[in-house]
C-alpha cells in the first residue's frame, strides 16, 4: 500500500503540473528531499521518478511557463563555474568510476539550484517552494522525531522510512538540516498565505519545531548540538523581549531533557577531549592529509579523491590490566577515509579554484540577505513586510548549515543547494521591486538637488576656460 499511495502521489502531481507547470518543480524538490524511490520496493523503485521530475520541471518552464521577471544573478553564474569545474575534474578524477557515479547526482543538484531561480518570480512561489522544502523535511524530521520521544533514538541506529544512512537520512545531515530549516518554518507561520496562521498552523509548526530540536537527540549528532547553540544565538539578534527568549529557550530545554538518554550524554562529552575520540582523531588526520594532497595537486582529485589517503596517527587508549586503568598511547593506521567536512572535500576534489568557488558562492549569500534586510526591514505595507524577515530566515539557515558543513561532507548538499537558489530568486526580486518602485519626492529632490550642483561645477569649469 505505501508503494502504490507514493505512485499516485507523483502521478497526481505529474497531472496537476499539466495545467500549472511549476507544480513540477515541487514535485521534483519533493522527490530529492524524501527519496520515495528508496521507501517504496515495487512500483516506485522500478520508475526513474527523480529523473522524470527534473525534465518535467525544466521542460515545463521552458515551453509554457510565465518567464516574466526571470533574471540571472551573479550567484548563478558561480554555480555555473563550479558545476563546469566539477565536470572538468570528473574527467581526470583519480577514481574514475566512483568519480562518474557522485557526478551522477552532484550534476543535477547544481543545475536545479541554478535553474529554480529563473522560476521563483512572485511571493506565492517563493512560499510554495519554501513550504515543500518544509514539509517534505518534516516528514523525515517528525518520523525521527516521534521515534526519539518513544525511546528508539541511538546513534547509528535511528531508523527513518528507509534503512539507508545517506543523502537526507544521514544523522549528521538530517541534524544540521532540522535545525537549519526552524527560522523558516517560524517565517511561513508569520507571514504564510498558502496556510493561514491560525492555531492550527501554530500548534503544528510548534510540534514539528520541537521535532527539529530532539532529532540532534535522536541521532545523537555531536554537530547538532553544535547547530542548535548557534541558532540560539542567531536568533537573539532580533529579538526584542530578550529576557523572555532566553527563559522560553531555557523552558523548551528542560521540556527535552526527559527524552535524552544517557548515551547522548556520553557522546557528547567526547567534544570535550577530541584526543580521546577516535572519530575526531581520524578528521584530523584525513584533514592534515588533504592541505598535503592540496598542495601537490592544487587543482583537486575530482570526486572522491579521499580513496587514496593512507596516514598513521597516535591516540590514548585506557587500558585496565588488573591494577587499575591506565592511558596508553596506541598507533593507529588508517586509509581510504573520507573528508568528515564540506571545506576539506572541495579542497581535496576540487583544489583551489573549487574551495574559492564554493566559498565565494556562501559568503556573497550571507552578505546578500545582510543587505535586503537592512534595505527592506521597517516596512510595513503587506506586500513588503516579508522580504526582510525572509532573507533572515535564508541568512540563519545558511549559517547553520556552513557551521555543521564543517564536520560533515555535505558541499553538493541538494537540499542546501536549492536554499541557495531560493536566496538568488529573493535577491534579484528584490532589486527588481526596488527598480520598479516609483522615486519618493524626497529622493527626486535630492536627485534634483545633486544634478544642479554638478551643472553649476560645469559652468564654473567652462567659464575658467
Amino acid at each position: 500500500m505505501t508503494d502504490l499511495a507514493l505512485l499516485l502521489f507523483i502521478v497526481a502531481f505529474l497531472v496537476l503540473g499539466l495545467k500549472r507547470s511549476f507544480i513540477w518543480v515541487l514535485l521534483y524538490i519533493y522527490i530529492d528531499t524524501l527519496a520515495p524511490q528508496t521507501i517504496g520496493w515495487r512500483f516506485v523503485a522500478a520508475l526513474p521518478v527523480s529523473l522524470i521530475a527534473f525534465c518535467a520541471a525544466f521542460g515545463g518552464w521552458l515551453l509554457v511557463d510565465n518567464k516574466k521577471g526571470a533574471q540571472f544573478a551573479f550567484r548563478q553564474w558561480l554555480l555555473v563555474a563550479l558545476l563546469a569545474y566539477c565536470a572538468f575534474t570528473t574527467f581526470g578524477a583519480d577514481f574514475p568510476a566512483e568519480a562518474a557515479h557522485k557526478w551522477s547526482w552532484v550534476w543535477k543538484a547544481l543545475l536545479f539550484a541554478i535553474f529554480v531561480p529563473l522560476t521563483l518570480t512572485t511571493r506565492l512561489r517563493f512560499e510554495a517552494v519554501l513550504l515543500t522544502m518544509v514539509l517534505t523535511a518534516g516528514a523525515i524530521i517528525i518520523d525521527g522525531g516521534m521515534k526519539t520521544a518513544t525511546g528508539g533514538g541511538g546513534y547509528g541506529v535511528l531508523s527513518l522510512f528507509v534503512n539507508d544512512n545517506s543523502g537526507m537520512y544521514e544523522s549528521s545531515t538530517i541534524s544540521t538540516v532540522a535545525i537549519a530549516i526552524i527560522p523558516t518554518i517560524l517565517w511561513l507561520v508569520k507571514y504564510g498565505t498558502i496556510f493561514r496562521p491560525d492555531w492550527r498552523v501554530k500548534t503544528f509548526a510548534g510540534a514539528l519545531i520541537f521535532s527539529c530540536l530532539l532529532m540532534p537527540i535522536g541521532t545523537q549528532a555531536r554537530t547538532g548540538l553544535l547547530c542548535i547553540a548557534l541558532l540560539g544565538i542567531l536568533m537573539l539578534r532580533d529579538t526584542k523581549r530578550r529576557f523572555l527568549y532566553i527563559v522560553g529557550a531555557g523552558l523548551l530545554g528542560m521540556a527535552a531533557l526527559p527524552f535524552v538518554p544517557q548515551s547522548y550524554w556520553d557522546r557528547m562529552n567526547t567534544i570535550e577531549d577530541h584526543k580521546e575520540d577516535e572519530s575526531a582523531s581520524t578528521r584530523l588526520a584525513v584533514w592534515q592529509w588533504t592541505i598535503d594532497y592540496a598542495a601537490e595537486h592544487p587543482l583537486g582529485g575530482g570526486f572522491d579523491a579521499y580513496r587514496g589517503n593512507s596516514f598513521t596517527y597516535r591516540m590514548p587508549q585506557r587500558v585496565d590490566d588488573g591494577t587499575g586503568e591506565s592511558v596508553r598511547m596506541t598507533t593507529v593506521t588508517d586509509k581510504g577515509r573520507a573528508y568528515h567536512s564540506a571545506v576539506f572535500e572541495m579542497l581535496g576534489e576540487q583544489g583551489y579554484p573549487g574551495i574559492t568557488l564554493w566559498l565565494w558562492i556562501h559568503a556573497l549569500g550571507l552578505w546578500q540577505m545582510e543587505r535586503i534586510r537592512r534595505r527592506w526591514r521597517g516596512r510595513t505595507a503587506e506586500h513588503e513586510a516579508w522580504q526582510a524577515p525572509l532573507a533572515v530566515a535564508l541568512q540563519f539557515g545558511q549559517a547553520i548549515y556552513l557551521l555543521g558543513s564543517l564536520f560533515q561532507g555535505i558541499a553538493y548538499q541538494p537540499f542546501i543547494l536549492t536554499l541557495v537558489g531560493v536566496q538568488c530568486a529573493l535577491w534579484t526580486y528584490c532589486k527588481r521591486t526596488d527598480s520598479q518602485k516609483p522615486e519618493s519626492p524626497r529622493a527626486a529632490q535630492r536627485r534634483r538637488r545633486a544634478r544642479a550642483g554638478q551643472n553649476a561645477v560645469a559652468a564654473q569649469a567652462g567659464a575658467l576656460r
